[in-house]
């Protein structure tokens, strides 16, 4: 019966997959202060390495502050070659305390791979990604889980993309199962000025909890803002996030309304 349930739910995730890659997906202007935290990739015929840091105001995370509304420093490593690319990404984070006084995390740690490939004008990316809370008290649930991911990038005009991605996890944070994310987002680039290259976006995401006792956390969110590229290492971010969470996750709480976020992030 289980093995019937596990095989049904890969065909779903399958048919969603093979969605996405109709609607596309561009990620090269998403932010690590936004809900996508690996690096776009840059084919080489080598292998290369880059580095990137950032500040935020509030880490958010699918339209959930990551930080209890307060700011949040954020770096990693990527390594990439030809299609394939590698990477490690971490941040601080707050998620109050427990009974005890003890806090229940304060790092989190990314660890991911994959591969891009692109296709005339559609990038498609496959990937995994490992979300681990070191030294997290997360005696209520075990925070640590993994994601299959999968994306499209499609340039519809020469300042027009529109971004599909969809995540798959078998066994969601905190316990809670079955949980399949997706989000579709559209970027329009504003042209330059003074060698500055702006950009705006706005992407609506949904996760979907799959099993029995989780579905009423299943929520919606949304966020639109403008990415400006000062230079070819510095970016500013300047994005309003909301959610219709409404009360649906209990642990989310004031961390899953409105509010606008400010982030300065530098690649190397």
């Amino acid at each position: 019966m289980k093995t019937k349930l596990f095989t049904s739910r890969i065909a779903a995730f399958s048919a969603a997959l093979l969605l996405s890659t109709g609607i596309a997906h561009a990620g090269d202007l998403f932010n690590r202060g936004g809900s996508l935290k690996d690096a776009p990739v840059v084919h080489s015929d080598r292998p290369e390495l880059s580095a990137n840091v950032a500040l935020t105001t509030d880490y958010v995370f699918r339209g959930i502050s990551q930080t209890e509304e307060n700011p949040a420093i954020q770096g990693g490593f990527d390594a990439t070659y030809r299609m394939f690319y590698a990477g490690v990404w971490a941040s601080n984070l707050d998620f109050g305390s427990d009974g005890n006084g003890n806090d229940i995390a304060n790092i989190e740690i990314d660890v991911y791979a994959g591969l891009k490939h692109k296709w005339r004008n559609t990038e498609f990316d496959l990937g995994v990604i490992y979300y681990a809370y070191p030294g997290a008290e997360d005696a209520g649930g075990e925070l640590d889980y993994v994601e299959l991911k999968f994306g499209s990038s499609t340039e519809l005009t020469d300042r027009i993309t529109f971004n599909s991605t969809t995540y798959w996890s078998p066994d969601y944070t905190g316990e809670t199962g079955d949980v399949i994310s997706s989000e579709w987002q559209v970027v329009v680039a504003l042209g330059e000025y003074r060698g500055m290259k702006p950009a705006f976006s706005a992407l609506i995401g949904y996760v979907d909890f799959l099993d029995d006792g989780f579905e009423a956390n299943s929520y919606t969110y949304w966020n639109a803002g403008v990415e400006v590229g000062l230079n070819d290492k510095f970016t500013l971010d300047l994005r309003y996030w909301d959610t219709d969470n409404d009360g649906n996750d209990p642990n989310a709480g004031e961390n899953s309304e409105a509010r606008f976020v400010g982030t300065v992030s530098a690649s190397f």
